[in-house]
């Protein structure tokens, strides 16, 4: 998703600007992951990241290790949020952005794939090449064009009177071909049906082959907007599906993440890494004389210093020198960095930028476990 450079970056980067010395850290626990992948010039960290979470979870209970196609789920999803936009009169988002939540829709309701049983066409062929720098354009005006007259997609600068006479009467006929021609187009088109290690499956399943009970995953948030202990829509742009959270108080939603941890359970997390997350060092972790706290969180989340721009999986704990608790986190953006692809995110960072987790909740404890069913 697009990162937003803000005061807290750019404080960041001072805090790092300062060091004297590289940070040590010793491993508390690691749990087993699969490859790091890269999402390239496309805004599909929440499908990298969702995908790589499942991958672990499906080592963790089969023991098997799968890579699943990011790009089937991009052009199901893709499709998916263009009906959306169309059913909601154009008073909606396009958006290359996305949620866990996502991941786990398109599963139950089309399936999945290898990543070999898909093969995308010209540039977007592999993991690593996934570049939507043409692509997404010409979707968002397809799209628009079914809704807008004019095309328009930037609506905020007319009045409601203004916006009727540019809406059209009704969709026009077979928009759904049109909008999937130009996914396919880009992305490839997802395979009917397709052979595996000997055996043939279509996307669903195969899906049902992978061991995932898609029931069991919740996402976990902590805001002081709602009540705490109740279910609510996060209000964040890239959350278009209106999928609930349950809303904890952020020690709980941390020690939740702790426990799941040293249970052997991989949690997704979606949250903040304004800027450009000092990809260089591999590095998250506040100011010197920044508390993380509950209000603190509301604040910058209510300015908008404090933004959903990015999923990534956490799969382990560690130490620093001075035995400051940090996590383990697949991201993907590639091997790059001096832990190759691998970032180490310190607690406080976590509790101050995280918008959820994104978890088995048998991973939960009992009494959170009970809440959330």
């Amino acid at each position: 998703m697009k990162k937003y450079l803000t005061i807290a970056t750019v404080l960041l980067v001072a805090a790092f600007a300062s060091a004297q010395e590289p940070k040590t850290f010793t491993i508390v626990k690691e749990l087993p992951i699969t490859s790091v992948k890269n999402q390239y010039r496309s805004g599909t960290c929440w499908d990298y990241g969702t995908l790589g979470y499942l991958e672990s979870e499906i080592l963790r209970k089969t023991g098997r290790t799968y890579d699943l196609c990011e790009m089937f789920v991009v052009n199901k999803d893709y499709m998916d949020n263009a009906t959306h936009y169309v059913r909601m009169h154009g008073f909606s988002q396009i958006s290359e952005g996305g949620s866990c939540d996502d991941v786990i829709e398109v599963i139950r309701n089309h399936g999945i794939c290898p990543e070999e049983a898909m093969p995308a066409p010209g540039s977007l062929t592999g993991d690593t090449l996934a570049n939507f720098k043409v692509f997404f354009p010409e979707l968002e005006r397809t799209v628009s064009s079914i809704v807008w007259s004019s095309g328009e997609r930037d609506l905020n600068r007319y009045t409601a009177e203004e916006q009727a006479p540019l809406r059209n009467d009704s969709p026009r006929p077979g928009w759904k071909s049109e909008v999937q021609a130009v996914i396919d187009r880009y992305v490839g088109a997802c395979p009917e049906s397709f052979e595996y290690e000997g055996k043939t499956y279509t996307p669903l399943s195969f899906a049902a082959s992978l061991g995932l009970d898609l029931d069991d995953y919740v996402s976990i948030t902590s805001y002081l907007h709602h009540p705490f202990n109740q279910w609510f829509v996060l209000e964040a742009p890239y959350k278009w599906r209106l999928k609930p959270s349950y809303n904890i108080p952020i020690e709980q939603l941390m020690d939740a993440l702790d426990k799941a941890l040293d249970a052997g359970y991989t949690v997704a997390w979606g949250g903040d890494v304004s800027g450009d997350f000092l990809r260089k060092e591999g590095l998250a972790m506040l100011p010197d004389g920044v508390v993380p706290t509950q209000e603190l969180r509301q604040q910058q989340w209510d300015d908008w210093r404090f933004t959903y721009d990015h999923v990534m999986l956490i799969y382990g704990k560690a130490v620093d020198e001075a035995g400051a608790p940090y996590y383990l986190v697949k991201n993907s953006w590639g091997d790059s960095g001096p832990y190759k692809g691998i970032w180490y995110m310190s607690r406080d960072y976590m509790t101050l930028n995280t918008t959820y987790i994104f978890l088995n909740r048998h991973a939960l404890p009992k009494k959170l476990r009970k809440a959330v069913r």
